[in-house]
Parts: structure tokens; C-alpha cells; sequence
């Protein structure tokens, strides 16, 4: 297989390479959002508090684990620019990632001690007793699969800043078949498994979890130019002050999710407290979105890759084209999915839910209405997750996370509740709130991209 290139000739040669890097990542983030679903498939037909239950658990495992993958997903911009710095640097490259395994596992500690405590963390936050009590049981079992999926999001950054993003694209479709195995297996009882209901999900979950550890260790180990680093080599010996630059530049981006994330939730609690149907409308016209963001998404993680290379090269040049190449793909995609919601929103939403379904009038009604809105910010939301990955790449994190905290929670948040209950707008309004958000965001951090030379972001410090 040959590798991708780390230099790029001019902007053609740039779009090529980056292109070549970005679909396998986004495919894959769309192949995670499938794994996801599966669960939700087969809890589902165990009845709604089963479901109610599960969505509880998720949504605090989610949280943590998309919040960890942030902090230990920096180590793709220090290998890029180890790699860009100098191209045989595989000691550098084997102790970020041996650094970033570590992170892996203290972090997955504390998601796991949180988890442990999960109900009494639903109680404290209002849920009924039963529910969280169900919800506590599913986060004791599937606490044991956050290490090896943070381990594995180290590892599928090191592949792919290696220039084998593929390998990203088909351990995440195996995994796939491994979560519809798992749950078949062990929700239901089948191949002479016991019948777990909720908890067969969870652990369904973890074999899904140790099955792409698994894979991406294989790939390693197969992979004649991957090998060669020998990443689990020396594994007990630290390097303090790289897993002090680790923490450094990978924690704001933690903080950065959980704003956003915060943001989110926020929203769908602001819709509660308008009307049922409104949050069902809410929650499905977000999941289209969601869905939606997974391209931008990868182009974001390629464009850190990419700006990474040029930047441990100290070519300030091509520092900005690969950063205004993926800024541009992210912002183009995101076009074409406004088009879409605009055009033929029902044929997206019935990835989700029966649009002709009487009994999903309601719901249906309010999506519809909430996704033209989604479209006026859909070309903000790519232009925002590129150009935060493109800082990145520059080892550029704080001024960014303060930009996501002002730009999520003061002009997005305090526009979503002043229109959503004190004018007639209502769910709309909120989802205008949330659009506002997003353009402070996109607008904030490109004009910081566009003045990284005024700023200094592009010489490196060390």
C-alpha cells in the first residue's frame, strides 16, 4: 500500500492528498454512528424503559468517551509534526503514541469511576428512581469497553497520520458485524448465549470495543512501514514532559466538546419544556444533522494531519493551503446537505422515523421545520469543525476553546432561550439560538486561521 504523502505540490496536489486522507476518516465516523445505532436497534425492542434507560447510560458514557477521544486525539497533530520535522522520526513518533496510551488508560479510569456512580449521578439530576437505577446497571458493564475504545481512538490516529486511514475505515466496518453479532448474541439470548436484555447491550458493547483494540494492534503488526515504529515498545518507560505537552494542548479540546455537547443538551432541555412533540422533532432533526457533521468531521481530523505535516516542515505556506483546502471541502459538503434538508428533508428523516406514519405528524412536522434552519447553519457547522482541526494542526487549542465557550454559551444559548420563550417562535427560536452559536464559532476561528501569521500560531516553540 503506498503511503500518503506528507509534502504536496501547489494547491492541486494538496486537494489530492488531503481528499485521499479526509474520505477514509469520514467514512469511518459514518460507520461509528451505525455502531451506534445497532444498540439502540435491539434495545429497542425490549420496550421503552429498557430504551429510556439506555439513552440515560449513553448519554453520559457518550459525553465522557467523545470528551476523552478529544484530549488523547491531539497525538495526531504531534506525530504529524514529527513526521513533517523529520521523516524517519520513529522514537518521537512511538513515545507520543506510547504517552497518548497512557493518557488512554488514566482518563479511561475516570470515566470509569463516574460510570460506577452513574445512578447516583441520574438521581442527583432528577430522573425517576427506576430508571436510573436500570441506567446504573448498564454503565457498570459498559464502563469496561471506555479504555480500549480510547486506546483505539490513539491508535486510529497513529495509522492515520502514518498515511493508513483505511485501516480506520475497515476496523470500524468489522466492528460493525462484531456489534450485530454481540447483540444478537447476548440481548436475546442466541448461539447458546443467556438472555441479558439491557445488559447483553452493554457488554455487547465492550466485546465490540476489545474487537477493534484487537484489530487495529493486528494492523499494526501487519503493516510493514506501521511495524516499524513499534509502538507498544518500551511501554512502561514515561515521557513526562511530552505527556505534559499532551495534556496541555489536549485538554482544552476535552473542554471544547463538552461545551458543545453542553450546548446540545442543553437545547433538548429547553425543548422539553416546550412540548413532547417538539423534542421528538428535535432529537430526529439533530440526528440528521449529527449525521450530517461525520464528513466535516473527518476532513477536520485530516486537516489536523495535514497542517501537522507542513508545520513540523516549517513551510508556512503550505501550513495555509492545507488549512484553507479542508476549510473549503468541509464548507462545499456542507452545502450539498443544506441543499438537501431544504429540498428533500422526509427522505432524510425516514433514515430515522416513518414520515407518512399518521402517529408521527407531529414530530415529523416540527423536524421538517427545525432542518430548514439546520441548512441555513450547516455550511457554519463544517466551516467551524475544519478550521478548529486546521488550528490544531498548529498546536493551537486555548484561544479556541475560550472562542467555543463564548460562542456556545452567550450568543448561542442566550439567543436560543430569548426566542425560544419569550417570542412565538418557541422550538424554532431554539434552533435559531443554536445556528447563532455556530456562526460566532465558524466566524471566530477562521478569522483566527486567517491571521495565523500576524499571530505567530505558525512557528513552532520547540
Amino acid at each position: 500500500m503506498k503511503p500518503l504523502p506528507l509534502r504536496s505540490e501547489g494547491w492541486r496536489g494538496e486537494i489530492a492528498a488531503t481528499f485521499r486522507l479526509a474520505w477514509p476518516l469520514a467514512l469511518a465516523n459514518l460507520l461509528q454512528m451505525l455502531v451506534h445505532a445497532v444498540d439502540v436497534i435491539f434495545v429497542a425492542r425490549l420496550g421503552e424503559v429498557e430504551l429510556a434507560a439506555s439513552a440515560l447510560g449513553i448519554a453520559l458514557f457518550g459525553l465522557l468517551m467523545w470528551a476523552f477521544s478529544g484530549l488523547t486525539g491531539i497525538v495526531a497533530a504531534l506525530i504529524a509534526e514529527e513526521l513533517g520535522r523529520r521523516r524517519h522520526a520513529v522514537r518521537e513518533v512511538r513515545r507520543s503514541v506510547r504517552m497518548g496510551l497512557w493518557l488512554a488508560l488514566a482518563s479511561g479510569i475516570v470515566g470509569m469511576a463516574i460510570c460506577w456512580h452513574g445512578e447516583a449521578l441520574m438521581l442527583a439530576a432528577g430522573q425517576d428512581a427506576h430508571l436510573s437505577s436500570r441506567a446504573g446497571d448498564f454503565l457498570r458493564i459498559i464502563m469496561w469497553a471506555m479504555v480500549p475504545m480510547i486506546m483505539a481512538n490513539v491508535l486510529r490516529n497513529f495509522v492515520s497520520a502514518l498515511g493508513r486511514p483505511v485501516f480506520a475505515t475497515a476496523i470500524t466496518g468489522l466492528a460493525l458485524g462484531t456489534s450485530v453479532l454481540a447483540n444478537y448474541t447476548f440481548v436475546f439470548g442466541n448461539l447458546g448465549a443467556p438472555a441479558l436484555g439491557l445488559e447483553g447491550s452493554a457488554l455487547a458493547s465492550v466485546v465490540t470495543s476489545l474487537s477493534i483494540l484487537a484489530s487495529y494492534l493486528v494492523a499494526i503488526a501487519a503493516d510493514r512501514r506501521l511495524r516499524r515504529y513499534h509502538v507498544l515498545g518500551n511501554w512502561w518507560r514515561p515521557e513526562w514532559e511530552r505527556l505534559r505537552l499532551l495534556l496541555k494542548l489536549g485538554s482544552p479540546v476535552m473542554v471544547i466538546i463538552i461545551a458543545e455537547a453542553g450546548l446540545f443538551s442543553g437545547a433538548a432541555l429547553l425543548m422539553g419544556r416546550i412540548g413532547a412533540s417538539e423534542l421528538a422533532g428535535h432529537t430526529v432533526a439533530l440526528q440528521v444533522a449529527a449525521l450530517a457533521f461525520q464528513v466535516p468531521f473527518g476532513i477536520g481530523q485530516a486537516a489536523t494531519i495535514r497542517v501537522g505535516y507542513h508545520f513540523g516542515a516549517g513551510d508556512r505556506e503550505a501550513i495555509g493551503r492545507a488549512g484553507w483546502v479542508g476549510i473549503v471541502m468541509g464548507g462545499g459538503f456542507m452545502c450539498f446537505t443544506a441543499a438537501l434538508m431544504i429540498l428533500a428533508p422526509e427522505l432524510l428523516l425516514r433514515i430515522y422515523v416513518d414520515p407518512l406514519d399518521p402517529a408521527n405528524a407531529a414530530m415529523v412536522g416540527f423536524a421538517v421545520s427545525y432542518m430548514v434552519v439546520a441548512a441555513a447553519f450547516q455550511l457554519f457547522d463544517g466551516v467551524q469543525a475544519v478550521a478548529a482541526g486546521a488550528l490544531r494542526g498548529v498546536q493551537d487549542t486555548r484561544v479556541p476553546m475560550l472562542i467555543a465557550i463564548f460562542s456556545y454559551w452567550v450568543p448561542g444559548y442566550g439567543v436560543a432561550i430569548w426566542l425560544g420563550f419569550y417570542t412565538p417562535l418557541e422550538g424554532t427560536g431554539v434552533w435559531i439560538g443554536l445556528a447563532t452559536g455556530l456562526v460566532f464559532s465558524a466566524g471566530l476561528l477562521t478569522r483566527r486561521w486567517s491571521r495565523r501569521e500576524q499571530l505567530d500560531l505558525t512557528i513552532r516553540t520547540a
